[in-house]
């Protein structure tokens, strides 16, 4: 339980939004969302297939975030198992697929879907605790407001589950490319360190020396300028090289 609170922490500091919130879904994908609304467990079905890739061996129940993930033998018959959760829990495989896609894109959750989906929840802890009193109770007129109440909540329930079901498939639908290339960051062009036609800067400090044998502009010519070595010295000696052995070794 540690684990889940701290994932669920942690997506409060997801920076990806949904590519389409609870509100629009409906103008969306209009068929989609009246599928959803009328056959949930089959649509959660194919969306928790997609979202694995339609690897099912990858397949966990509850996609990992309830303490039965793992242990109802989905190694040997995840379809089982998926149909099994989809009809038995459905919100739970609703919500573990939006969980899912969260995690993989770091997707948050927008104020407006946190807003319509805590009401969901209110509703139904409300139609709850009045059908706990009118049982207590016995009277009709609170019996009658019970029975509104829960079919206001189960109206509601179905109505946002259809919604976010739509909801994942259109953002499936983004990650599969169906709205087209998406953005990417463009590759920094590669650092030239250096290039042959840029000119060649300025000399900074002292002026180069002339090579010997040149005189600089504006200066006579040395004495010795005609011939080398000038007159009166006698030629320089130089040892001679030392011989290497050329028994080399093999």
């Amino acid at each position: 339980m540690d684990q889940q609170v701290e994932k669920m922490q942690l997506r409060q500091n997801y920076r990806n939004f949904w590519h389409s919130d609870l509100m629009s879904t409906i103008y969306a994908d209009t068929p989609y969302c009246c599928f959803a609304l009328l056959c949930g467990p089959c649509v959660s079905y194919l969306l928790r297939k997609r979202a694995l890739y339609n690897d099912m061996s990858r397949y966990t129940c509850c996609a990992g975030y309830m303490p039965c993930s793992g242990r109802c033998g989905e190694s040997h018959c995840p379809e089982v198992c998926l149909c099994t959760e989809v009809f038995c829990c459905f919100g739970n495989s609703v919500a573990s697929t939006r969980f899912l896609l969260q995690d993989e894109f770091n997707i948050q959750t927008t104020q407006c879907d946190n807003c319509i989906i805590g009401f969901m929840f209110c509703l139904q802890q409300l139609a709850c605790i009045c059908s706990i009193v009118a049982c207590i109770v016995g009277s009709d007129e609170i019996q009658e407001l019970s029975q509104m109440l829960n079919c206001l909540a189960d109206l509601t329930y179905c109505t946002v589950c259809a919604c976010m079901q739509t909801q994942h498939k259109i953002e499936m639908d983004k990650r599969d490319g169906k709205f087209g290339p998406q953005p990417m960051m463009a590759v920094p062009p590669v650092q030239q360190m250096s290039r042959i036609d840029q000119p060649t800067p300025p000399p900074v400090g002292y002026p180069s020396q002339p090579a010997y044998g040149q005189q600089p502009y504006g200066y006579p010519p040395p004495p010795h300028a005609q011939g080398y070595p000038p007159t009166g010295y006698p030629p320089p000696a130089y040892p001679p090289a030392p011989a290497y052995p050329h028994n080399y070794p093999k």
